[in-house]
């Protein structure tokens, strides 16, 4: 490359963090909206989106840096956990005060304009063996009988690693007595034995009238007999069982006395809720293990499934199966995200739900019937010995679907003719027959791999601008099935800490390992990660741009010559009444601002870490300013480097 070219490029990287022209010295503009951010995803339907407008894609360019809290709550490369922490957390911010929980559990409240630190709570969670730590969100429930400067008016509520439910004063941080047994609601009564860091809460409650409903997060492909994956409402005022949903099939009738059935499905994520209707929105998990399921005698009755409960009775109002006899751990990931469909005869109550496979499918949100038409459509066959597999997968019609669904030795990406010859070598030996393609004792390709498409994060949609706005990584994964002799003789003490899956009372163990080149890329063709609009009347894509740099990862100078390739991912998108879409996610450390109308990258500032966390925003008067914050602490799975700064960034 020509130096000249080459200065150009540096220069251009350098003046693209600058602020926008001209505006430093605008006013702040005084009137509009003012919002708080009360639940995880911004309210109980996870919309993502704010109404305010202080911030705008004209003057946005003047966001600066306004405080930063540091729990100190990070766990290195070598610590008690297998994996560096992951700070995932969105804070709430309710009746004036910021709240957040750490990797550690640990509660934080904070004055939500200054940082300064109200008050901490610490549950005390031995993290000695667990796989990973982290905490997404709390949540925040008022008691409309007390008077409100009662205590314990003001509840918060945290699930923990060590699978417990906690209330505290909103005002102090003390536990509720009232609840539970001191504060606390033991959620392994009726699970059965569990192993350290195999079950526990890593997502916020949802909080829907005066209950407090959970599921929990359960640890994959350990073993058959797995905690069940029972979700549960709790009196949000005493912490009594109000019920408890045992995802079994219909006909089977739970264990008694009080036990779940173990192996069943689980809700790791968070869920949503729409008091109106009297419904909770549950996003199921893969029943255990994930990837042989010859043994599960029909428990994946509600597998990889959106399941809609009565929010009285826990019973089944409905449920949506995005994955039939799911062997791909292509559990649903992601909040189901609640929004009105403009409909030709009227506003219809609708629900996004966002996949690992790339696939986003839009229901009725009464009914569970899609939108837009749903395919069932001939999958690939050939699973190993003692597995049977679904003859059609679902395929949404519309929206298209979002992730490349195929890899071939062809298609395989280097940045060198040797990098590129490495890549195809590797996918050559490999089963590759698209999305379904069944693990095998050969190996098969994993695309997308088990990490999506869409995770965690799930989408914001903005109804100003009638879009829906969605991350998602690209990132193909060798998976192959070990028969258990050959596991055991390889591993005779157990499986080592990456790489390898026990799936113990099963034939067959597992490998699973990401496809890369010698230099490290993903061995599929670029972008690695996208930020997608999707229009929310036609269920068209609006627009679709890479999202992220290879900086923090390819070496200086190196990343400034790569360009926008797109890179892994993992947090989420929230969407502004102005215009704007925030985001972290991306393995280099930034957070952007995007208009949300065309997809246009206008704005970003470096970040300690990575911000591998969904950003929140609120304004509190009409003579204060609109705050974005967000959790940069690094993800231990995408090998980032743990940190415990929470940033707030406001205009100057």
């Amino acid at each position: 490359m020509p130096i000249r070219r080459l200065l150009a490029r540096s220069l251009a990287a350098l003046l693209f963090v600058l602020p926008l022209a001209c505006s430093r010295g605008a006013p702040i503009p005084k009137g509009g909206p003012v919002a708080e951010w009360p639940a995880y995803g911004g309210d109980t339907a996870g919309s993502r989106h704010s109404p305010l407008a202080q911030i705008t894609p004209e003057n946005v360019g003047r966001l600066e840096l306004t405080w930063v809290h540091h729990s100190g709550d990070m766990e290195p490369r070598g610590g008690k956990t297998h994996l560096p922490s992951s700070f995932q957390a969105t804070p709430i911010v309710v009746e004036g005060t910021l709240y957040y929980c750490t990797p550690f559990d640990r509660v934080f409240a904070l004055d939500p304009e200054t940082g300064a630190e109200r008050w901490s709570y610490d549950p005390h969670v031995d993290r000695t063996g667990f796989y990973l730590v982290n905490c997404r969100g709390v949540s925040a429930w008022r008691d409309a009988r007390a008077p409100r400067d009662a205590a314990c008016s003001l509840r918060i509520y945290v699930g923990t690693l060590d699978a417990r439910l906690i209330a505290l004063d909103g005002a102090t941080g003390r536990p509720c007595d009232e609840f539970g047994r001191g504060g606390s609601v033991d959620l392994r009564e009726g699970i059965g034995d569990t192993q350290p860091g195999e079950y526990g809460v890593t997502s916020a409650p949802l909080v829907l009238g005066d209950r407090v409903i959970t599921g929990a997060m359960v640890l994959d492909d350990r073993r058959v007999d797995s905690p069940g994956g029972v979700v549960r409402a709790f009196d949000a005022r005493t912490g009594a069982l109000a019920w408890a949903w045992d995802p079994l099939p219909p006909g089977v009738s739970p264990p008694g006395n009080g036990h779940y059935r173990r192996g069943t499905t689980n809700a790791w994520s968070t869920l949503s809720g729409d008091a109106s209707l009297g419904l909770v929105y549950v996003p199921t998990g893969n029943t255990s293990p994930d990837y042989y399921g010859g043994q599960r005698d029909g428990m994946d009755y509600y597998s990889s499934s959106v399941v809609a409960l009565r929010a009285d009775t826990g019973e089944v109002a409905w449920h949506f199966q995005t994955v039939h006899h799911d062997l791909w751990d292509y559990d649903v990931p992601a909040q189901p995200v609640l929004f009105e469909f403009p409909g030709k005869a009227g506003p219809v109550p609708a629900l996004a739900q966002a996949t690992k496979m790339g696939h986003l499918f839009l229901l009725d949100r009464r009914t569970g019937e899609p939108l837009f038409p749903v395919e069932e459509r001939p999958v690939p066959q050939g699973g190993v010995p003692g597995e049977t597999l679904s003859p059609t997968q679902p395929f949404p019609t519309k929206p298209p679907p979002l992730h490349p669904e195929t890899l071939t030795a062809d298609e395989a990406f280097g940045f060198t003719p040797w990098d590129r010859a490495a890549c195809r070598k590797q996918v050559a030996s490999l089963r590759s027959d698209g999305i379904f393609t069944p693990p095998s004792l050969q190996g098969s390709v994993h695309y997308p791999g088990m990490a999506g498409g869409s995770n965690w994060g799930s989408v914001a949609v903005d109804p100003e601008r009638g879009l829906i706005v969605l991350n998602q990584a690209r990132a193909a994964v060798k998976v192959r099935l070990v028969p258990r002799a050959e596991f055991d003789e390889k591993f005779p003490n157990g499986p080592p800490e990456f790489g390898f899956e026990p799936q113990l009372g099963t034939p067959y163990a597992l490998e699973r390992v990401p496809l890369v080149s010698p230099l490290g890329a993903p061995c599929n063709p670029p972008p690695w990660g996208t930020l997608t609009a999707v229009h929310l009347a036609t269920g068209e894509i609006a627009w679709d741009v890479p999202l992220g740099t290879t900086r923090d990862q390819a070496p200086f100078p190196v990343w400034l010559f790569l360009g926008n390739l797109g890179v892994p991912n993992m947090g989420g998108a929230i969407t502004t009444a102005s215009g704007l879409t925030f985001i972290g996610a991306t393995t280099d450390f930034y957070l952007r601002a995007f208009e949300t109308a065309t997809g246009k990258e206008i704005w970003r500032t470096r970040l300690p870490n990575g911000g591998h966390a969904t950003p929140m925003t609120y304004r509190l008067r009409d003579d204060s300013r609109q705050f974005v914050v967000i959790a940069a602490g690094g993800h231990g799975m995408l090998e980032r480097t743990p940190g415990d700064a929470l940033m707030a960034f406001a205009l100057k």
